[in-house]
């Protein structure tokens, strides 16, 4: 089972089927906030997804990191980026509309924790239990996970340059 530590103490463990680079990503489906509890679905072929799970978007580390990719998705044509969270769906389109989102999909994996647990993301215990890891997935056209970034201390900010490049890579 793989960890992350929170506040380079604690260590939290991530449950669910541990996904890599190579494998094929799972197809699941997500909840997004614009439109308002549509489906979305994360994985499949055809596309190239930048995949962004955070804890929630009501801290500080992930709204800077989410703000972030919105400002850089703009420069990535022909890459769908959705961040994944566990807030509910009203919530997220609240801070979406404060914070200005409009080149990203903000998701919520509240409903059944079907990527949580499909990409082995879920933390399972510790202070945050319930809630997603701090992770990054690509997903290339062809299904499969080009790239894998785990933030090893959950309370610091991803490799941004390293991940918009694998979006790109992939393209």
């Amino acid at each position: 089972m793989a960890t992350v530590t929170f506040k380079n103490d604690i260590v939290c463990h991530m449950a669910g089927n541990e996904v890599n680079v190579g494998d094929t990503a799972p197809v699941v489906t997500v909840v997004n906030c614009d439109p308002m509890l549509q489906d979305e679905q994360i994985g499949g072929e055809g596309k190239v997804q930048l995949v962004i799970a955070v804890p929630s978007l009501d801290t500080g580390v992930c709204d800077a990191e989410t703000r972030r990719f919105n400002q850089e998705a703009a420069a990535l044509d022909g890459v769908e980026v959705i961040t994944v969270s566990m807030d509910l769906p009203f919530a997220a389109a609240r801070w979406c509309g404060a914070a200005g989102i409009e080149n990203i999909k903000v998701c919520s994996d509240f409903r059944n924790k079907d990527f949580g647990n499909a990409y082995g993301v879920l933390l399972a215990d510790g202070p945050l239990a319930g809630v997603l890891a701090r992770v990054i997935f690509v997903i290339g056209k062809d299904g499969k996970v080009t790239y894998k970034q785990v933030v090893p201390e959950i309370t610091q900010e991803p490799n941004y340059e390293e991940a918009i490049e694998a979006a790109k890579a992939a393209q």
